[in-house]
């Protein structure tokens, strides 16, 4: 049995005795996703138009994502509309920035491992950079609206004649609390993902500017950088979402 399996099986475990039905239906999400996401890259390698692909592939992954993981169905809903209110709104910077930054493609550590290799796909390397870009913020997109959410319910179950203002000031100082996180997680997963690079860039004695105008590096960077933002988009977006719901939850009760 190989160790993917052996992991796979634990998680699994581990998040039905911790989470139970919620953590079994969290497990099951993570396994549909993966299924789409293979689905979308087997379309990107059709010739399917990788951006187009991408902007469906994660509205689907983000419903997907929230809906099997939120407990409450209303909460889910506006969880899932900020979401894709922020991803719109990454898409939107993430083209432009792309194609200023030029970091699409292969750097020049990869020549060895390119060598006798045909290039010529018939895919933009830089839609392919902009599609990575996207899928790479989801998982920080639906974390955060989903902490901002869950709150921002919880808020307004104990005290059910809050104001509409106070609850979106509230929204605000929850999703404050989270950046902090967020950003470590970020942080550390960059170099934790790219430690080997590192070091081979000190065995290969680059400098430090070196580094920084390295493309390998910048792809990865720009990509921790959108996902930040994300997240503090997803802040104002989500409560004022949330809020705003509340706000007709109240007429209508009037």
């Amino acid at each position: 049995m190989s160790a993917i399996i052996v992991l796979g099986l634990v998680l699994f475990v581990l998040m039905v005795l911790v989470g139970g039905k919620q953590g079994f239906q969290s497990f099951i999400g993570l396994i549909f996703n993966f299924c789409f996401l293979f689905f979308a890259i087997v379309l990107m390698a059709f010739h399917f138009p990788p951006i187009i692909v991408t902007v469906i592939s994660g509205v689907i992954l983000l419903a997907l994502t929230i809906f099997l993981s939120g407990t409450d169905d209303e909460t889910s809903r506006l969880a899932f509309i900020a979401s894709v209110l922020v991803l719109l709104g990454l898409v939107v910077l993430i083209i432009p920035v792309e194609h200023w930054a030029q970091v699409q493609g292969f750097g020049l550590e990869d020549s060895d491992d390119l060598e006798g290799l045909s290039l010529p796909i018939g895919i933009s390397f830089l839609d392919v950079a902009i599609s990575t870009a996207i899928l790479s913020t989801l998982g920080a997109i639906a974390e955060a609206t989903m902490a901002i959410a869950s709150g921002l319910d919880e808020i307004k179950e104990q005290h059910p004649e809050i104001k509409p203002d106070r609850l979106f000031f509230d929204g605000v100082l929850v999703g404050k609390q989270i950046i902090g996180t967020t950003l470590n997680t970020l942080f550390f997963g960059l170099f934790g993902g790219s430690l080997s690079l590192f070091v081979w860039f000190y065995g290969l004695g680059y400098s430090f500017g070196s580094i920084l105008n390295d493309k390998v590096f910048d792809a990865e960077f720009i990509i921790i950088l959108f996902s930040l933002i994300g997240v503090i988009i997803t802040i104002p977006i989500t409560s004022l979402v949330i809020t705003e719901q509340y706000k007709l939850n109240k007429q209508k009760k009037s």
